[in-house]
């Protein structure tokens, strides 16, 4: 069904050295739903028993969604005129395309960096994984709709939000969370991060013990009370 004119479109953004945002490719349909994946690595092999998990130092979050492209309905903004599906869908595939692909230096042979902004919701990282369906064709053979399924990465544990505008914002909620490793406490963390008030943080974190962190424990180190 095609869906009203006005209505905010998802897109996805590349970014040039980590930073320039390049041309952005706008979906045909908003997705259904975003699933977020929050994790840590459990580091340093089998602890004895009763013993707290050890933490890696950076955690790691995975966005994946589910995409629709039909070339029988509207096609998004900016989009090449087609028959093919597949000229819609190949715009997905080059945000996996590995760049300097042939360079030997492995360090450099990475998926671009890309941002995905719908509204409010911003996620950076990269794509690990895509996975087309095609499920229409034409009487002649030509590929009309797919779905595509994409999932996509980054090495922290870290929040990002837009205004509706689509600018940067740092209002309330918007800082990224720290995670907590194994022997931390909120005095340390609060002094790396440059702020005195650590009681105020543990108060507006509902800190019961700033001296004893529980490994992997998520703290806003940005609000005190």
């Amino acid at each position: 069904m095609p869906q009203p004119q006005n209505l905010q479109k998802a897109q996805l953004v590349p970014l040039v050295d980590g930073k320039t945002e390049g041309t952005s490719v706008e979906v045909q349909f908003n997705p259904q739903t975003l699933k977020l994946n929050y994790s840590n690595q459990v580091a340093g092999g089998t602890q004895p028993q009763g013993s707290s998990p050890q933490f890696a130092s950076t955690g790691v979050t995975k966005l994946s969604m589910e995409l629709w492209f039909d070339v029988t309905l509207p096609l998004p903004k900016g989009a090449p005129a087609t028959g093919d599906v597949r000229k819609l869908t190949e715009q997905i595939v080059s945000f996996i395309n590995v760049q300097n692909s042939n360079s030997t230096d492995q360090q450099i042979r990475t998926p671009p960096n890309l941002k995905f902004k719908w509204g409010s919701f911003i996620f950076t990282g990269t794509m690990d994984s895509m996975d087309e369906t095609i499920d229409l064709f034409s009487p002649d053979g030509i590929p009309l709709r797919a779905s595509v399924s994409v999932s996509l990465s980054k090495h922290d544990l870290t929040f990002e939000f837009s205004n509706a505008s689509g600018s940067s914002s740092r209002g309330a909620g918007a800082s990224p969370l720290s995670t907590a490793k194994a022997g931390d406490s909120l005095q340390q963390m609060a002094a790396q991060a440059g702020i005195s008030n650590w009681q105020g943080v543990a108060r507006a974190n509902g800190i019961a013990n700033p001296r004893i962190l529980q490994p992997g424990a998520m703290i806003n180190l940005s609000i005190s009370v």
